[in-house]
């Protein structure tokens, strides 16, 4: 409340605001407010020991005043005069304090965080019909609309009030994704054609029937895969002649630096085939400029190819006019030797069993890490496989370098990306989905179903590596942050010294 002590209204026309002196008044924080010229704007610094400017903040346009309207906090009891000789955007607009005001706290001169509505509208999947409106803001839709996708997306139909300006779409549906269909499976990619926020990674969807082979070929970007359900053989030579042959199942993986050829086959272990999902160290990449065995020979005459192999032409006479990328065949052996090479095998092996890997608890899901330090090969794809269970959340963290891409396994999710400059976005997750964070990006991932969530976090880089905020400012002197946000000391030392991770419900 603000008692008028002295002052009057006037309205000139370079300005409409109030004159005089004021008072605060019940309690021990309130504002004062001055309406200014579009072209004026506001400062503060302290002009002396006995004397200090307040820091205006916008808080909204009044558009009848054709004015910003500024406000700062005061305490109870100042007396404040607020100086209106403004006429032009290079002059300043102030507020004076009595000389006992002392410099308030960051945290006491802006709105509080807590007054922003962060709850879900409606709950993701809704049957109902959503509507764009948020704690008082927006207005029902009216037109014909994508009712399904507005029902999986609350938090871009309705955003929390938290969010604020726009970023890159961080969200994309494999299902969205062309799907090419083959004899014996089909595939479908994401790249940065459809998902232009993911420069640094890019994924194929692959289904291969019992006994189809994804042909042996090589790409120039880094391949990594992830089985998601069924069986299959992997075989490849690294450039020295030393091979490798491995059998992989669900929640296995593999790596292939770029330019190492291999191939993949499904076993029959599981009659109904193989399921697998392949990240490329490329955001631009396409499964479509992989380097084919048969696509190659194709397009070699058969003079050079009976001269590169010391073979007669009817040996090579079956060879395919075209590539065949995935065709069936006769399901292999999973305990089929791999051929003798000279050179023997490779020294770290290109696969990894992250299904016999212990899983690290957590006080809301657990994690599997996997990168340069326990899969060797792998230097350039890396990640961990997380379970969030219902009303946990993927602590508030970031990565200092490293873009993240994420994969929705199973359950639903929602993420908010912090991009710095009063910028955050917030995304809604289902399973097929695919997320993206840029690097050093802040986020968390919040489980906002009803049963486990489980998604693969991936990185381009050698090592898994990130930073928890509540570590961070466990970790800061106490005061520092009480000075920022208004910890108290019972607050900060609550605050854990290690990384949560996955934090379970409150």
């Amino acid at each position: 409340m603000l008692e008028c002590v002295t002052g009057s209204w006037s309205a000139p026309p370079v300005l409409r605001g109030f004159k005089g002196a004021i008072k605060a008044l019940n309690g021990t924080h309130s504002y004062v407010e001055a309406r200014i010229p579009l072209d004026c704007y506001a400062t503060s610094k302290h002009t002396s020991n006995t004397m200090r400017k307040y820091v205006f903040t916008i808080t909204g346009f009044c558009v009848g005043w054709n004015s910003i309207v500024l406000s700062a906090p005061i305490d109870s009891g100042d007396n404040v005069f607020i100086s209106t000789s403004v006429t032009t955007s290079s002059e300043k607009f102030s507020v004076t304090a009595s000389p006992t005001s002392t410099a308030k706290p960051e945290f006491e001169t802006d709105i509080p965080a807590t007054s922003f509505l962060n709850s879900q509208p409606y709950v993701q999947g809704t049957d109902a019909n959503p509507e764009p409106m948020n704690d008082g803001l927006g207005a029902s839709s009216i037109a014909p609309d994508d009712t399904a996708i507005d029902q999986q997306n609350p938090d871009l139909f309705a955003p929390p009030t938290t969010d604020n300006n726009i970023i890159q779409n961080a969200k994309w549906p494999i299902s969205l994704g062309h799907t090419r269909l083959q004899s014996g499976g089909w595939s479908r990619q994401q790249n940065t054609d459809d998902f232009p926020i993911g420069t640094s990674l890019a994924s194929v969807q692959m289904r291969l029937e019992a006994g189809a082979i994804r042909e042996l070929h090589w790409h120039s970007s880094a391949e990594w895969g992830f089985v998601l359900d069924g069986n299959v053989k992997l075989t490849a030579m690294d450039n020295e002649g030393r091979v490798f042959v491995d059998t992989v199942g669900p929640e296995d993986l593999w790596y292939f630096p770029a330019g190492v050829p291999h191939s993949i086959q499904v076993t029959d272990q599981n009659p109904e085939g193989s399921e697998f999902l392949l990240v490329f160290d490329d955001g631009s990449f396409s499964d479509d400029g992989t380097f084919l065995l048969t696509d190659w020979m194709a397009h070699v005459p058969m003079e050079v190819l009976t001269k590169n192999f010391q073979l007669d032409e009817s040996a090579l006479s079956k060879i395919p006019s075209k590539q065949l990328y995935i065709f069936p065949g006769e399901p292999p052996s999973p305990d089929e030797p791999a051929p003798t090479s000279p050179s023997g095998e490779v020294p770290n092996p290109y696969s990894f069993h992250l299904s016999s890997m212990k899983e690290t608890k957590l006080s809301g899901g657990s994690i599997k890490s996997f990168d340069s330090t326990n899969f060797k090969v792998s230097t350039t794809i890396v990640g961990s496989l997380v379970t969030v269970e219902p009303g946990g959340m993927r602590e508030l963290h970031w990565h200092p370098t490293q873009p993240e891409w994420d994969y929705i396994l199973q359950g639903q999710a929602r993420m908010t990306i912090f991009a710095a400059q009063e910028t955050a976005n917030t995304f809604d997750y289902q399973a097929g989905d695919i997320g993206y964070v840029p690097p050093s990006f802040g986020h968390y991932i919040e489980n906002t179903g009803n049963s486990t969530l489980r998604y693969l976090e991936i990185f381009n880089s050698d090592l898994v590596q990130d930073f928890s905020l509540q570590q961070w400012l466990a970790l800061t002197p106490p005061d520092l942050v009480a000075a920022h946000l208004g910890f108290s000391k019972e607050t900060i030392a609550h605050l854990s010294k290690t990384k949560m991770t996955v934090i379970g419900k409150s």
